[in-house]
């Protein structure tokens, strides 16, 4: 699992999360909308919600902001979002799993494949990517916002279900089992700790390395896949050499 830990290394990077600051907005802006439909405006009771606000203010979004999304979600704009999925290959076999919300399935579905198509990948039936990844919990923590020491810290979170522990340059990235999502949450706001963002990730089994031309070509496919206003998650099995990661900053 530590060499895909790069995919959250780059979704993290400082330049990425500047240069497709929008992007980002907009899909917290969903995801807030849909999860105050979902379970109600209270945070305190809707587990899904204040994850979202988390996310929300770890990327510095405007608490006006979060308050419309909320409102909206309540206001019936929300009861026009469903959430779907689409699963399918890339070039030389990679994996893509596309996770998205949208009020317009015909379109979205339509736009997925015409990416997949365009790109030299094709789309597949749902669940056929179901034995590639493993839904984990991932937290990313600054470092300068852990209030003690890493290795206390480790252990700590280990009866909380923590599975890995990486520091990624500046980041924490906390690894845990799907179950054990929540009470990991729970245990590092009680130490008091600041979290960026937290979100269940599903987490490829293997990654596969290919030449750099065309993995280049792989990483269009889910660029423009990442840039679809209906996508909000895209992953993928696809190793992410240093080289790789040199070409996303």
């Amino acid at each position: 699992m530590a060499g895909h830990s790069k995919w959250a290394n780059i979704k993290h990077r400082k330049g990425a999360q500047d240069k497709k600051r929008a992007k980002i907005f907009t899909k917290i802006i969903k995801e807030i909308t849909v999860a105050s439909k979902e379970a109600g405006p209270d945070s305190e009771t809707n587990p899904r919600l204040r994850l979202a606000i988390q996310n929300a203010k770890g990327a510095n979004m405007p608490k006006d902001t979060i308050e419309r999304a909320i409102s909206k979600g309540q206001g019936g704009e929300g009861n026009s979002f469903q959430e779907v999925t689409y699963e399918g290959y890339a070039a030389s076999g990679i994996a893509v799993f596309v996770e998205c919300t949208t009020d317009n399935i015909n379109r979205t579905v339509a736009s997925v494949r015409s990416i997949f198509t365009k790109h030299g990948g094709n789309l597949g039936t749902n669940g056929s990517l179901e034995f590639v990844f493993d839904r984990k919990g991932v937290f990313a923590i600054s470092k300068e916002s852990i209030n003690q020491d890493l290795e206390n810290l480790e252990i700590e979170l280990i009866d909380s279900g923590l599975e890995e522990m990486i520091i990624e340059e500046d980041m924490c990235l906390v690894y845990t089992s799907f179950e054990g999502f929540g009470s990991t949450q729970n245990k590092l706001e009680e130490l008091n700790i600041k979290i960026k963002n937290a979100e269940v990730q599903r987490i490829a089994n293997n990654t596969k390395k290919l030449e750099i031309e065309i993995a280049k070509k792989v990483l269009t496919l889910i660029e423009k896949l990442e840039d679809d206003d209906d996508v909000q998650n895209v992953y993928h099995n696809l190793e992410l050499s240093d080289e790789l990661i040199n070409l996303l900053k």
